[in-house]
């Protein structure tokens, strides 16, 4: 039980672990997609102003170009930087999310197996239980089937004669008649015969 309880805490933890990657997974995604955004939205702002300055000065608009192209190319490589990093995170937050499934699927099975297991222990225990019921119903009409014959030696009975639970008192300890643990009902029947309980399997073996 201790293995099963380890492992199920084992499942939570990974179960927890990968939650918290995927978070932080989800968050680096959205921080590198608002990158992405300001640069596509700067590099909108460059073509724009390289479309107004076609109509400025021809030698300032060549070096405004050639300084607009530099920008354009750092940013397209940060551009594309961007969308790897966003790409592996995407990546990430999948496999992340396949750990996570597989985590919660492990705990459901060790969950099952264990309420399979406190279920086979009360089936267990509940049996248990009725065998010690029934061991104590045979003793007392161990008891019950003494104390009949010492009545009837002692007040000189016939076999065929049936005493009254008045009758055998005096023969049990503290004077009290004993009970069927399992709410069963005791016959006494006659001297010779062997009382019996009235629920099944609660009898006298043979001799």
């Amino acid at each position: 039980m201790n293995l099963k309880r380890w492992f199920a805490w084992l499942c939570l933890a990974l179960m927890l672990v990968a939650e918290i990657f995927l978070f932080r997974a989800n968050h680096e995604k959205e921080v590198a997609l608002t990158g992405l955004r300001e640069a596509q939205q700067e590099n909108r702002q460059l073509a724009g102003e390289l479309a107004d300055l076609k109509n400025s000065n021809a030698g300032l608009q060549a070096a405004e170009i050639s300084r607009l192209r530099k920008q354009n190319e750092i940013l397209t490589n940060k551009l594309a930087g961007l969308q790897t990093a966003a790409d592996r995170l995407q990546q990430e937050s999948r496999q992340n999310a396949q750990h996570l499934t597989t985590a919660r699927t492990a705990l459901q099975l060790q969950q099952e197996h264990l309420a399979q297991l406190q279920t086979e222990n009360q089936q267990i225990a509940a049996a248990q239980a009725e065998t010690l019921q029934r061991n104590a119903c045979i003793n007392n009409l161990r008891q019950i089937d003494a104390a009949k014959l010492q009545w009837a030696l002692e007040k000189n009975r016939t076999t065929d004669a049936v005493p009254t639970v008045q009758d055998l008192l005096p023969y049990f300890k503290d004077g009290i008649f004993p009970v069927c643990p399992a709410g069963g009902i005791y016959s006494l029947n006659a001297a010779a015969e062997e009382p019996a309980c009235s629920l099944p399997g609660h009898a006298l073996p043979p001799p």
